[in-house]
């Protein structure tokens, strides 16, 4: 582990120790719906604490005004600004005299505050001055840090961040008291955290221009509420058709009003949307024909961000999204960087290094990066996934730190090949805890920021990866599941938090083995293992428990579930019983069985159906508030793209006339299936051991090594006994995760053997291309292959090393010449105990 890493574990420790942590997602810490001693009254009987603040920050007053309705939602009573016998103080230490009182007078820990960022104390305090007999404070380092402290009251009261966005009913109490004790998150381990509004039509941009005319500040304001809730700080705003700045000049003076961090994509640079250059423009997007044209566009840009904290993306791509060159031109890139950082400078008044800049490597550019191009140390190196949740680059453990650090784009929505994923939610946070930890790890602690698409329905990842943003540390492969607990309690209560955590849980995995823009009726083998069947009935199986729990929720949660559990199940169970029709049909006709035609009636049913839960979401969920956010087409690809619209899968028609203890795995079949996890024996490392992560994969789980910082030392072996009754040559194929090549592109390699033989050293991912990683990414898998020689029957010892950090393994097969094609590989072969 570098020591960076050790110093962070060491701090959160030692804040842990002092007993005044609090986690931001962690409800219920402070506040109690029933008198206690000491306990600050927030509401008691029919009185209600006032709000005083001196503070004339525009953002902080908006945060103030917000928590006086959120306690009003609450309670029924709405707090007056002002001084009473209890009252609320809230300020910002340095700028709030009240703040700076308390500090001076020793009532408040001002050293807990001084030279923070984003951080927050709540506290409890007898007497503060004249008037007030006990008082609840609310004091920020600075300015984002009282907004985070103001929003952690009301969720702790019980308004969901999600209140407005998934319709989460607040939770009604008379009584609420604060416990006495100081509290606070800390400061955040990434220094800007945010979401990309991207892909956004049909399904957003419909909804915004039904509901706001635009995309303009009054939608942007529900948007920045929502970030800074879910203690977020950054974006990038929705680009495809609109222009952040230019849409509406009201739109960044909110963004700084309310604290929100604006940047723009890692392909429009200077603070200028791609939409701009269409409606301003002159002349070609090219810098080596129109210099002076686009410096005067980009100096336009920095003019009109010059008074924000916005972070200035630089660099160029081709118009449109598109590689700039077929040929690394890195001397013209590195020149254009040149000019942009003059213009940042002159443009702004100071030097370039004091305006926040990031240059994307994403695609080609970071092509260009691995051929030699450089920015400033202070430029933001923003490192990228491959739009699939693979993170592509990590810097080199051993390298000087940048002064600009590192970022990471990641994915949770794709436009692009094998196929787009757009529709429903499908990552899972094993997954995405996975990989952001190993970014994490590799020292990527500047910013993260993460392409969600249309923002619905990406609902609980975001809040996952915003909750991480704030806390690495805080994750494991052991919790993640509580983590989905804790903020279903939040959403729907504590009585069915855990049914609902397990069904989100699952539906993700499930979407993550074959995404439904990539299912069809040819992925899942019909005939061999009974593979399509078992699928499709554990989707109806992970229905029917979602319809039981939505009936005995009650009434004023039903929206809410709906949107967040029950329509993604739904939708997706109908998808696969479609689909599974559709593979009966074609099957059946191919045998001239006249039963293929009750599966055509089947499929086509289906399709309808899907249409019709498409209008429920739209039209009936919250009395028709989310109107368009299901027109995503998700039926009938044939490329990368979506289809203008859903489209029947072809079926055809019969004419009527025509007719676990130390397991040993047995063979069967003619083939021997483990599961990683499984294994008979573990032989851990100096300092590194073997981590099994619960629910990861396409299967039953994985198996990695930690920390992932660190090397495999060479006695680390997997082993897994197994009984053969096929002696020859066998092909044992290594099924894992299909992490990238992020260590400068040399690949990840492990060593097989089996019964002690010469190992095979693989490199399972050397190269990296896109036809090949599309081709891996359509199955979830990359599997390697390697022939073997077993010279008898009986036992036999599989062993399996990893060479690297980062490489997760989820599934061994070892084939004697039975083994059929599927999607998920065999299953599980019996074993003897």
């Amino acid at each position: 582990m570098p020591t960076s890493g050790i110093i962070r574990k060491c701090l959160l420790l030692l804040i842990l120790l002092s007993g005044v942590y609090s986690y931001a997602s962690d409800r219920g810490n402070f506040v109690t719906f029933s008198k206690t001693a000491n306990g600050f009254p927030l509401a008691a009987g029919s009185e209600i604490a006032s709000i005083l603040t001196d503070s004339e920050d525009k953002g902080i007053l908006r945060a103030v005004n917000d928590l006086r309705n959120d306690i009003q939602m609450v309670t029924g009573k709405k707090p007056v600004l002002g001084q009473s016998t209890s009252s609320i103080i809230i300020g910002t230490a340095g700028n709030s005299p009240l703040i700076d009182r308390l500090i001076s007078e020793k009532k408040i820990d001002g050293e807990s505050l001084s030279g923070k960022y984003e951080k927050y104390i709540i506290t409890t305090i007898e007497s503060p001055q004249d008037g007030i007999e006990t008082a609840l404070v609310i004091a920020g380092s600075d300015k984002r840090g009282t907004i985070y402290g103001i929003y952690e009251l009301s969720a702790q009261i019980g308004v969901s961040p999600w209140y407005y966005w998934a319709d989460v009913p607040v939770k009604k109490n008379n009584e609420v008291y604060i416990q006495s004790g100081t509290y606070t998150a800390g400061e955040p381990a990434v220094r800007y955290r945010g979401i990309f509004l991207n892909d956004e039509a049909p399904a957003l941009t419909g909804w915004v221009n039904e509901n706001f005319g635009g995309y303009n500040h009054r939608f942007y304001e529900k948007v920045f509420e929502l970030l800074l809730r879910l203690k977020g700080n950054y974006m990038w705003p929705a680009m495809w058709d609109a222009a952040f700045y230019d849409d509406d000049p009201q739109n960044s003076v909110l963004a700084n009003e309310m604290g929100i961090v604006m940047g723009t994509s890692h392909h429009e640079p200077m603070a200028r949307a791609h939409k701009e250059w269409k409606r301003y423009g002159q002349g070609a997007w090219n810098y080596q024909t129109n210099k002076n044209t686009l410096d005067s566009f980009w100096q336009k840009g920095i003019e009109r961000m010059k008074h924000t904290e916005d972070i200035v993306t630089i660099g160029m791509r081709g118009d449109g999204d598109e590689p700039m060159s077929e040929k690394y031109n890195i001397a013209l890139l590195e020149q254009i960087v040149k000019n942009q950082r003059n213009i940042i400078a002159k443009t702004i008044g100071k030097k370039a290094d004091q305006t926040p800049q990031l240059w994307a490597l994403y695609k080609e550019v970071q092509d260009y990066y691995d051929h030699g191009m450089r920015v400033p140390d202070d430029v933001t190196l923003l490192l990228c996934d491959d739009n699939w949740g693979n993170v592509r680059k990590l810097p080199d453990l051993n390298s000087p730190k940048r002064a600009g650090g590192y970022g990471m784009y990641y994915h949770f929505d794709y436009v692009g090949g094998p196929r787009n994923y757009k529709w429903l939610n499908v990552s899972p946070v094993q997954r995405i805890w996975e990989q952001m930890n190993l970014t994490y790890e590799y020292g990527v602690d500047r910013l993260w920021i993460v392409n969600v698409g249309d923002l619905k329905p990406m609902e609980y990842p975001i809040s996952f990866f915003l909750d991480m943003a704030w806390n690495p540390n805080r994750f494991n492969a052991d919790n993640l599941l509580d983590h989905i607990e804790q903020w279903c309690a939040v959403q729907f209560g504590n009585q069915y938090a855990k049914d609902i955590a397990r069904l989100i849980n699952l539906y993700t995995k499930y979407n993550r083995r074959v995404t439904p823009e990539l299912l069809n009726e040819k992925i899942y083998s019909l005939h061999n293992y009974n593979e399509f069947r078992n699928v499709t009935d554990e989707y109806n199986n992970l229905l029917a428990e979602a319809f039981k729990i939505n009936y005995m929720l009650p009434v004023e949660y039903r929206n809410a579930y709906d949107q967040l559990v029950l329509f993604p199940i739904q939708a997706c169970a109908n998808l696969y019983e479609m689909y599974y029709a559709v593979a009966m049909n074609h099957d059946l006709f191919e045998k001239n069985d006249i039963e293929a035609n009750q599966w055509a009636n089947k499929a086509e049913a289906l399709f309808e159906r899907d249409s019709l839960l498409t209008y429920h979401y739209n039209k009936e969920i919250s009395g028709g508030k989310w109107n368009h956010m299901m027109d995503q087409t998700h039926i009938g690809y044939t490329s990368w793209q979506q289809p203008d619209r859903n489209i029947m899968p072809q079926v055809f028609r019969v004419k009527e006339t025509d007719q676990e203890n130390r397991p040993i795995f047995k063979e069967t079949d003619g083939y021997i299936a483990i599961e990683a996890e499984n294994y008979t024996r573990a032989i851990n490392g100096n300092g590194v051991a073997w981590q099994v992560i619960p629910h990861m994969g396409k299967t039953l789980s994985a198996v990695t090594t930690m920390p992932v910082t660190v090397t495999p030392t060479d006695n680390m072996v997997l082993e897994y006994e197994i009984e053969v009754e096929t002696a020859g040559e066998v092909t044992l194929s290594v099924l894992l995760s299909p992490t990238l090549n992020f260590n400068a592109n040399k690949g990840l390699r492990y060593a097989i053997s089996i019964d002690g033989q010469d190992e095979q050293i693989v490199n399972f991912n050397g190269i990296y291309t896109e036809r090949e990683h599309e081709a891996r990414l359509a199955a979830s898998i990359n599997e390697s292959k390697t022939k073997h020689v077993i010279d008898k029957p009986g036992k036999h010892t599989i062993r399996f090393r990893a060479l690297d950090p980062g490489i997760v393994l989820q599934k061994l097969i070892l084939d004697m010449g039975g083994l059929k094609p599927s999607f998920l590989g065999a299953p599980e072969s019996p074993r003897i105990m």
